[in-house]
């Protein structure tokens, strides 16, 4: 198996993790609240991170800003993630709702970047559309009486 597969599977097993995890919390406490122990998590790791890599600081301005607005896209997306559960959102449809955000960069890429897809990668995001639609949709409750 190759290395970077390794840690994608990785990935997504601490993802899908953190989905319960999350739901958890927002049963207990606000998303607000949450989102806040989510950061403190995150300042922790950093600094772990930090520790041992001893990174490289001579890094252009582009580079800077893309970093920073990464980590705040990624902020605001957990923390409306945290909101979407807290506001009654069951956590096996936003967290797979939430996970399809690869689509948005895929399209993003194909607009700016100029990546091309096959044609079985279009399919797989046409797949992933039709799975977001059909997991949004709930039965309506029928009124007792």
């Amino acid at each position: 198996m190759h290395l970077w597969l390794s840690f994608a599977v990785l990935a997504l097993v601490l993802w899908g993790i953190t989905g319960v995890t999350q739901k958890l919390s927002t049963n207990c406490i606000s998303s607000e609240r949450s989102f806040l122990w989510f950061s403190w998590a995150m300042i922790a790791l950093s600094g772990a991170v930090l520790f041992v890599a001893h990174p490289h600081w001579g890094l252009g301005r582009l580079v800077v800003l893309c970093s920073i607005a990464g980590g705040a896209l990624n902020g605001l997306g957990a923390w409306t993630s945290f909101r979407a559960l807290e506001s009654g959102g069951k956590a096996s449809i936003v967290i797979s709702l939430v996970s399809l955000y690869p689509l948005l960069t895929v399209a993003l890429a194909v607009l700016l970047l100029r990546e091309r897809l096959n044609l079985a990668q279009t399919f797989g995001a046409i797949t992933a559309i039709a799975a977001a639609i059909l997991l949004s949709m709930e039965a309506q409750q029928q009124p007792e009486g």
